[in-house]
């Protein structure tokens, strides 16, 4: 976590303690629950699906596996397996253009500079392949480092240094060429683009045109400018882009008398921003002269990268929150289904179904699927002492379940746009900051990152129990659903947990060890990021605890493990530099090359110098993985 996600966390804690949280009390007592009895078997409870059935006959050595896990590290460098190579693809400050000056050292650029650059804090991304030897990559840029992008750290910003932090963000669309060394980026590539905090978008969906939607500068409330704070990702059969704006509240601030509504504080809105001080320069972000500008950021934008032209569009179908990914499967009827977390403790799990289906005969048709459809949110129950349960969606639609004028909604535009109060409302499960959702590739399962809660049985009276069973959890763990009929569109869905992530060399015999599938040579805490490969193989991204102190000793620096979700067997492919975070995947089509995503090493002023080396300034990277012998990755 960053000093500005920490300062955002001091300055907005959460209070609220949703009324109608549905969750099951756990009457167990805190002693027999944290119990050797209560330790998770890795074969699921999937019994009547195939997937299941593999699960329960898998023994030994998984066969999906075939690389040699690597050791924990704490070294400057970025580890892969034996057999494997790795090599630096781009890294913040890189030009895109032949007309654009090249990084310099201690992030001298200028904000005109950064606008032609590879962004900042690189996440999420997604491969887009056009032929055999030409393809996009579309990479997420989060946020700024400003201890390292600034000689001064961010104590004397100026209105310079704010365009340049909000040119480093938002989207990089990248032009890549195949070689016989391989994919290579091209500069003054066709598709080569930089989306940005100021780049004019389109509003759609059901909120646009809504009069919390309004600006003095867009009066008609359907024309925002900018992304930022992207995080994770998405994208969709049609051939677009899906970049996902999470902790956005912490651009917002005011020295001036603004009221800050209970909805805006809700969303960690307040007079004091995260550190960022956009709104000392950029007054859309003053609180007290605009106070609707909040309102279009939380949102999925929908990106064509192969149109350098294109305008963007925020879908507000999908809801308004902390969007950590979007991951889109087609159901067998047709509708398209996205998955999306909310990334924040106490926060929730929510689940679009499109009106409309989707035409695999004609691309054009897709284009505004993500417009029109219906957003639910997830509860789940479970019996006293069960890492297993039922759950059910929740519809939020404007007139059902509670979503009415006397409690507040007065149309399907604030439903979206205030969606966790809608979520408190119809008593959604408050949940341990749900991250990154993974659909497997060819059964009706899916996977959801749940990184740690350490307010849970502590602040907020948040229940212990179900998919949230341990009290300040500083290690997080990976949920599983399978819904009814193997349906993505169905209300019921089984859940279990896949694993929950610990240290088995300090705690014993208690839920903080871990499940069973997690021992002294591949534990990690904070999963983060995840994704499938096509053979179903399930890699795992961390964004945990570096210090290897007390509770994280003997862990190291973030890495990415992989998992076979059939065996349950973790092995950890690879560790990342000093004080990184290891996020953002994708594979080539013939997934003989992973492109992974080396975030903030060296923050705080860690030490690092990855990946240049020598004294030059820790820049954040995508690295690109290989085979030696060149096959397939983690086969």
């Amino acid at each position: 976590m960053s000093q500005f996600e920490l300062k955002d966390e001091q300055n907005h804690p959460r209070t609220q303690v949703p009324e109608f949280t549905r969750m099951v009390e756990q009457s167990l007592s805190r002693r027999r629950f944290l119990g050797g009895a209560a330790a998770l078997s890795a074969v699921a409870f999937f019994s009547a699906s195939p997937l299941s059935r593999a699960m329960a006959a898998a023994t030994g050595t998984s066969p999906l596996l075939g690389f040699e896990a690597v050791p924990t590290s704490t070294a400057d460098s970025f580890v892969v397996p034996p057999g494997y190579q790795a090599e630096r693809l781009i890294s913040w400050g890189d030009p895109l253009f032949s007309n654009v000056a090249e990084f310099i050292n201690g992030g001298g650029n200028s904000a005109a500079d950064q606008l032609g650059q590879f962004g900042d804090n690189n996440d999420g991304m997604s491969f887009f392949p056009l032929n055999d030897d030409t393809a996009i990559l579309a990479i997420n840029n989060e946020y700024c480092n400003y201890e390292l992008m600034f000689a001064h750290q961010g104590k004397q910003m100026t209105a310079e240094d704010v365009k340049k932090a909000q040119a480093a963000q938002g989207v990089s669309v990248l032009t890549l060429n195949k070689s016989a060394d391989g994919w290579r980026f091209a500069k003054d590539g066709k598709y080569n683009r930089r989306i940005h905090a100021n780049t004019p978008m389109a509003i759609g969906g059901p909120a646009r045109g809504n009069a919390l939607l309004q600006t003095s500068a867009d009066p008609k409330g359907e024309q925002a400018l900018g992304t930022f704070n992207n995080c994770a990702n998405g994208m969709t059969p049609w051939g677009t882009y899906l970049t996902c704006e999470e902790n956005v509240n912490g651009y917002f601030g005011s020295k001036g008398q603004a009221e800050i509504t209970p909805a805006q504080a809700r969303y960690g809105i307040g007079l004091e921003d995260a550190g960022w001080q956009w709104h000392a320069f950029d007054e859309r972000f003053d609180l007290a002269k605009h106070p609707n500008e909040c309102n279009r950021f939380g949102w999925v934008v929908e990106i064509d990268p192969k149109d350098p032209s294109s305008t963007p569009i925020k879908r507000t179908a999908l809801g308004r929150f902390k969007h950590e990914n979007a991951e889109l499967v087609i159901d067998k009827d047709g509708h398209v289904v996205v998955y999306l977390g909310d990334d924040e403790r106490g926060e929730h799990l929510y689940r679009f179904v499109s009106e409309g289906k989707y035409n695999p005969n004609d691309m054009a048709a897709n284009r505004d699927l993500l417009d029109q459809g219906t957003l639910y949110v997830a509860r789940f129950d479970a019996a006293d002492g069960e890492l297993k349960g039922k759950g059910e969606w929740l519809e939020l639609t404007f007139g059902k379940n509670g979503l009415t004028p006397e409690n507040g909604f007065n149309s399907q535009a604030e439903v979206l746009i205030h969606a966790r109060l809608a979520a408190t409302q119809v008593g959604a499960t408050t949940m341990d900051r749900p991250e990154w959702v993974a659909a497997h590739p060819t059964e009706p399962v899916v996977f959801c990152t749940l990184t740690n809660n350490k307010n849970r049985g502590v602040k907020d009276n948040q229940p212990v129990g179900g998919p949230n069973p341990r009290a300040e959890n500083h290690y997080g763990q990976i949920l599983r659903w399978q819904p009814a009929n193997g349906r993505h569109t169905a209300a019921a869905f089984d859940w279990d947990l896949f694993l929950l992530a610990g240290n088995p060399t300090v705690h014993r015999n208690n839920l903080y060890a871990g499940s069973a599938n997690i021992n002294k040579d591949n534990m990690f805490n904070s999963p983060d990021g995840i994704g499938f490969d096509q053979a179903g193989r399930l890699w795992i991204q961390t964004d945990g605890k570096y210090s290897n102190e007390g509770d994280f000793a003997s862990m190291g620096n973030n890495q990415m493990l992989c998992a076979d979700p059939a065996s349950g067997e973790v092995r950890r492919f690879l560790t990342g530099p000093i004080a990184c975070e290891i996020t953002g995947l994708a594979f080539s089509p013939d997934q003989k090359t992973l492109f992974v995503g080396v975030q903030h090493p060296g923050e705080d002023l860690a030490g690092s110098h990855f990946p240049l080396g020598g004294d030059s300034t820790p820049r954040s990277s995508v690295m690109m993985i290989t085979r030696e012998d060149g096959g397939i990755i983690g086969a």
